[in-house]
């Protein structure tokens, strides 16, 4: 084994900028609950500029102190076909793992590691997500040399296991490192591709949430500082003198310029996280490559692969795009940011003809272009109505009449009716179907999602059934998989319990390894 030392080894200096940066991620993905602080301190900055100094300060000795300490306590080791990692400054923490355990070993480069050869190496597990282990600064050469060695060894162990139980045999990879010219290329994303996902996968609305409550802050020091450069913003909000449709003018104008902003943003987003994207096969092995300042590489086994989900927003059906997703265990879903989750390969905005091209390629028997999807019952959209609609609409119309504000009936009726229009699509988008090898359900509202899986990888099945369900003769289904759990509601009863019994022989008479 390459550097199979009992010593405890020490990770490159250079890991202190990692540290570094991540204190600042995880500062950032705090700042909702740090806002209030940060306006106090403002307005204090305003009557003594020089107030703000010691704290910055302050937090910059804060930050290098913690990362030269973090960097100082931790160490790894590699002895006996396990690693052994111990880190952690005032909470230590000690982390054994066995090789035979590390379900994926996960590769990336941030763009300050790239000149200087050093890479960071994570390996995941299919138990507790705190199983959970990265040395966060070591040669590329030797990592690729380890990530072998460690898939080997797991992949041996599996063939054992696969052969006691009589199961399907799982090919052993070779112990030596591959050259990407071996593989075949599946899919490459260009730029064209990563604008259109910028723009039909936003969510920067979030971050303009968690500001909301500031918005009035926000504005007051927007219309300062519009003033110091001589623009006089005020003015376009004084309507007084105002016919209705330079009204109406102001704020579309306002509103495409933070669309335009919003988009911006979102589209530089997918660019960062999915520069220069690849998805390759190599043997029986996906491996996907991305980023643009953090080059990452996933690789997943086909025969740990979960679930293929086929997500479309409302903006994806228009454009005709299909965001991919091939899903494994999610054990260590918690650990990473959602652009770098292991446990998952996402292919972005992709044709229908390269989305079904991939789908072939990882479930070369599945039919999802032909499949016939059984629908749910008509009482879940009636339910919806009579449960969530209708009381809420009729509650605020009688506090309208109530107050005699009948003007407000109209645009009440107005929502009651979109609503009720979404939660028709959302009954019809529901639908389910077998054929014996592989599970589908279908399921949105202005969008839709497919999702596909062998029924022999379900893990536990609830038959879920309240009195008025009984008396309907109908029933809910939830499929539990290592991935994630999918359900299916008002189903007709007999079918239910048919689908249930398939599923379970299925799982029963197959012993193929798929872990």
């Amino acid at each position: 084994m390459a550097n199979n030392s009992v010593a405890w080894q020490r990770i490159s200096p250079i890991a202190i900028i990692y540290f570094i940066l991540m204190l600042i991620k995880n500062l950032v993905g705090n700042v909702v609950y740090i806002l209030p602080g940060l306006l106090v301190l403002y307005n204090q900055v305003e009557k003594n500029p020089g107030f703000w100094w010691p704290f910055i300060y302050a937090m910059l000795a804060l930050l290098l102190i913690s990362a030269i300490l973090s960097f100082y306590f931790f160490q790894y080791r590699l002895s006996n076909q396990q690693i052994e990692i111990r880190s952690g400054v005032l909470s230590r923490k000690y982390i054994d793992l066995p090789f035979a355990k590390i379900q994926n070993v996960e590769l990336s480069e941030p763009f300050y590691y790239r000149p200087f050869g050093y890479t960071c190496i994570q390996f995941d597990t299919a138990g507790s997500a705190r199983q959970e282990a990265k040395v966060v600064a070591i040669k590329k050469d030797f990592a690729l040399q380890l990530k072998q060695e460690i898939l080997a060894i797991h992949n041996s162990a599996n063939a054992e296991v696969a052969a006691d139980d009589d199961s399907e045999s799982i090919a052993a990879e070779p112990t030596e490192h591959h050259n990407e010219a071996d593989e075949t290329v599946l899919d490459r994303r260009n730029l064209d591709d990563l604008v259109i996902h910028g723009l039909t996968n936003n969510r920067v609305w979030i971050l303009l949430a968690g500001i909301a409550p500031f918005m009035e802050q926000v504005i007051d020091k927007l219309i300062s500082w519009s003033m110091y450069w001589g623009i006089n913003l005020e003015q376009y909000f004084d309507f007084a003198e105002k016919s209705i449709w330079q009204i109406i003018g102001t704020f579309l104008s306002i509103f495409l310029t933070i669309m335009l902003v919003v988009s911006l943003l979102s589209i530089i987003g997918s660019i960062i996280m999915f520069h220069n994207f690849k998805l390759s096969r190599y043997e029986d092995k996906y491996i996907r490559r991305s980023g643009l300042f953090t080059r990452t590489e996933v690789t997943m086994r086909l025969s740990r692969l979960q679930k293929i989900v086929w997500q479309q927003d409302w903006l994806d059906v228009l454009l005709r795009r299909i965001n991919l997703r091939f899903e494994q265990s999610n054990a260590n879903i918690a650990n990473v940011q959602p652009g770098q989750i292991s446990n998952k390969i996402i292919v972005p905005s992709v044709t229908h003809k390269e989305c079904h091209h991939l789908i072939d390629d990882a479930y070369p028997d599945a039919d999802l272009k032909n499949v016939r999807f059984n629908r749910v019952s008509i009482r879940l959209f009636v339910r919806n109505i009579l449960l969530f609609v209708l009381p809420v609409s009729a509650i605020i119309s009688y506090l309208a009449i109530s107050h005699n504000d009948y003007q407000a009936l109209a645009p009440i009726g107005a929502a009651t009716a979109f609503v009720s229009f979404l939660f028709y699509m959302r009954y019809r988008r529901w639908g389910w179907a077998n054929d014996g090898k592989y599970l589908y359900i279908r399921k949105g509202c202005l969008g839709v999602n497919y999702y596909i899986f062998e029924s022999y990888k379900v893990q536990q099945t609830e038959f879920i059934q309240s009195w008025f369900l009984k008396r309907r003769q109908l029933c809910s289904l939830q499929l539990v998989l290592a991935s994630g759990s999918i359900s299916v509601p008002y189903i007709p009863e007999q079918q239910g319990f048919e689908w249930l019994n398939n599923t379970l022989t299925t799982v029963e008479s197959t012993r193929r390894n798929w872990m």
